[in-house]
């Protein structure tokens, strides 16, 4: 971005205006920046994602970052990011945002190599109590991965980046395990996605976000993804074994259990009540989450039957072998999680594309 670009000088009479002080840069993308700030109403730091009208396409000003404003005025959590304000001018929209100043996961993880138990546990529980809150408002988010969990300066982890999340359910009447409607969207990238994503079928929504806690899970506590995205073929053969951890770095037995039993197709998939019952994270979860007997009653099955993924051996293997031989040359390695950060995007969706170029990284060099 050019400093002429760069809105330090361009938008604070605006912010200041609303009593915002802007800070420093701390993440940049194709359609705008991140700033820290300080809010003189509440004698705080924030965070504020300036995005340009001018360099946002249309269909991420007009659907997803409307989406994602729509979404968080929904959630407050304490594992949840904090939506505070949005402004708008005729050049750019202001979203003031909880600040985060512990960075985000991914960094972490590759800063500092694989995480103690304590820490995975400690981690994976609360992005569990996450997902339970906002699945108990029939939310699903379908983007989770490293670099979308932000942690505080006490290191407590926070879910963030609501632009492909959706409202899957809502009213008095619906359940997890048959929801209202099953969606089509192809959303995220290879390395998070469930096979039900990358085979192009309807699925859950509510079991797509807890395939992707599990590649989380697997990857804080391995320092790598479970499935290599660099080869397309490759990564759909792979998707239908057991997942295979790497020698060398000792999982504790109850984790490896845990994320054996998230990382199976949809018809076997432990649900987010069955998540919370686990032996191993039951010894991180200090009390049960309010909303669990709310969900609980949401995943008593119902006699109408989803459509599932249990034919999904079979499917994946032709899929794999009916893909064009070009597909493999545009997806860059990324089972190291030391070697990349921003991962393959789905095909078939060039608005999710969009989304994607904002994708905000940190302002200091990655070193990739």
């Amino acid at each position: 971005m050019d400093k002429k670009d760069q809105p330090q000088t361009l938008s604070s009479p605006v912010l200041e205006e609303y009593g915002y002080k802007l800070g420093r840069m701390i993440g940049y993308g194709s359609y705008g920046s991140v700033h820290e700030a300080y809010f003189e109403k509440w004698k705080c730091n924030v965070a504020i994602k300036i995005i340009s009208k001018k360099k946002a396409a249309q269909d991420f000003l007009n659907k997803f970052m409307q989406r994602e404003i729509q979404v968080m005025r929904l959630i407050r959590h304490k594992n949840v990011i904090s939506f505070y304000q949005s402004i708008e001018t005729t050049s750019r929209v202001y979203i003031i945002l909880e600040l985060a100043a512990g960075g985000d996961v991914l960094d972490r993880v590759r800063e500092r190599g694989p995480c103690s138990e304590s820490t995975a546990g400690k981690w994976f529980s609360q992005l569990s109590l996450g997902i339970a809150f906002l699945q108990s408002k029939g939310i699903i988010h379908r983007d989770l991965k490293l670099e979308n969990l932000l942690l505080d300066k006490r290191e407590n982890l926070k879910i963030s980046d609501f632009g492909f999340a959706k409202l899957a359910a809502s009213g008095s009447q619906w359940n997890i395990l048959t929801p209202p409607s099953l969606c089509e969207t192809f959303c995220g990238s290879y390395a998070y996605a469930p096979p039900e994503i990358l085979m192009g079928v309807k699925y859950n929504p509510f079991l797509v976000d807890i395939w992707s806690m599990g590649v989380i899970l697997f990857t804080i506590v391995t320092a790598r993804l479970p499935y290599d995205d660099s080869n397309l073929k490759k990564l759909l053969k792979e998707i239908q074994q057991e997942v295979v951890f790497p020698e060398g770095k000792p999982v504790p037995e109850g984790c490896k259990n845990l994320i054996k039993k998230i990382l199976v197709p949809e018809s076997t998939r432990v649900n987010i009540v069955k998540v919370f019952q686990d032996p191993w994270l039951i010894q991180f979860i200090q009390t049960q989450p309010s909303e669990m007997n709310f969900l609980e009653n949401r995943c008593n099955p119902t006699e109408e039957t989803p459509v599932t993924t249990a034919t999904v051996s079979t499917e994946l293997s032709s899929k794999a072998e009916s893909l064009p031989p070009s597909t493999d040359a545009k997806l860059p390695k990324s089972n190291s999680i030391i070697k990349k950060r921003n991962h393959t995007s789905l095909p078939n969706q060039e608005i999710a594309q969009s989304f994607h170029n904002l994708a905000l990284k940190p302002q200091k060099s990655l070193g990739l």
